[in-house]
């Protein structure tokens, strides 16, 4: 079994949620995300759907194509 992140069970602080939507804003993928806040992937989706924000990536062409 997979060692759980250091954060697993614990409720967010608001500057976790704030550095969720900064990383979010980021295009960051959501697995770095949650290994950078210690969290599982689970975690980091469930919160982003709670507090309204996109983990979708914004203004990125699939698979770094570039034109």
């Amino acid at each position: 079994m997979a060692k759980k992140p250091e954060n697993h069970g614990k409720s967010w602080s608001r500057q976790e949620v704030q550095k969720l939507e900064k990383l979010a804003d980021g295009n960051t993928p959501t697995r770095i995300i949650g290994l950078k806040m210690q969290r599982t992937e689970d975690s980091v989706r469930s919160k982003a759907a709670d507090e309204g924000i996109s983990l979708k990536p914004v203004n990125q062409s699939p698979y770094n194509r570039q034109k």
